[in-house]
């Protein structure tokens, strides 16, 4: 059983996208390949797409996303709807699809509008020097601050989840990717703060960030900057602690070789 939904926009192109989604394997350029999802670029009929495949889903999975929780699929495009709607960039939502059998659900796709983008968030983190960081860094704060103020808790908002482009006028567009983890709901001070901290953000930049959001919210300085610097580093020790473990099992099965 197949279900394709395209956007109304883009049903002109219906033949042509299943065509793209069913030759999945065979056509387009890879533009990412991990062990969860696969990423593929291409044209057809003047547009640019991205085409995610998501991992089969194993057995008890397979049955969730079939009859009990949206497919990830589905949510990406649902949510991307959404955004848009909200007047928040995302790559513009154009089509999901799922095959599934009476077990559950077996594939998806998610296809999107392909974005050039100039860099990600990932290189303000790792580059002290790139050109008008702190100033990127407080328009990515505001982005933020607009996504609080829509009532978008990005529970991927991560480093890799935001691409970036620095338009005619000067200024930057940022757009969110990676959607299906997302809830719409009120943002209180706390849950504000703790979207932040996936960022990785280092001292120096909590400092820019809690000033300009301070700024947009008329919360103090020292209230944003203590909580956004207590969600980042609890996270961060939790990955530490995490590697660690994983680290450390590794040595012992070594030492039983």
């Amino acid at each position: 059983m197949n279900n394709i939904i395209i956007h109304s926009k883009f049903t002109a192109h219906s033949t042509a996208i299943s065509k793209a989604i069913s030759n999945f394997e065979t056509s387009g350029d890879t533009v990412l390949k991990g062990d969860r999802n696969t990423i593929k670029s291409l044209k057809i009929e003047g547009l640019y797409l991205n085409i995610k495949e998501f991992k089969t889903p194993n057995i008890f999975n397979a049955f969730i996303y079939k009859y009990i929780r949206k497919s990830k699929a589905r949510r990406s495009y649902e949510y991307g709807t959404i955004l848009t709607q909200k007047s928040i960039l995302t790559p513009t939502p154009i089509a999901y699809f799922e095959a599934s059998s009476w077990f559950g659900l077996k594939q998806s796709y998610y296809v999107s509008q392909h974005i050039d983008y100039d860099f990600d968030f990932r290189v303000l983190i790792h580059d002290l020097k790139f050109p008008e960081r702190v100033e990127i860094l407080k328009q990515f704060t505001a982005f933020t601050f607009k996504l609080h103020e829509q009532n978008v808790n990005f529970l991927d908002h991560s480093p890799g989840n935001t691409l970036i482009v620095k338009s005619s006028s000067g200024r930057y567009d940022f757009y969110l990717i990676d959607l299906n983890r997302m809830r719409f709901e009120t943002m209180d001070f706390k849950k504000r703060m703790h979207n932040f901290r996936r960022l990785w953000l280092s001292k120096a930049m909590i400092n820019i960030m809690s000033k300009e959001y301070a700024a947009l919210s008329e919360i103090s300085f020292t209230k944003v900057k203590s909580e956004m610097l207590h969600y980042s580093r609890q996270f961060q020790k939790k990955i530490d602690s995490k590697k660690l473990k994983r680290s450390g099992r590794k040595m012992v099965f070594k030492s039983t070789d």
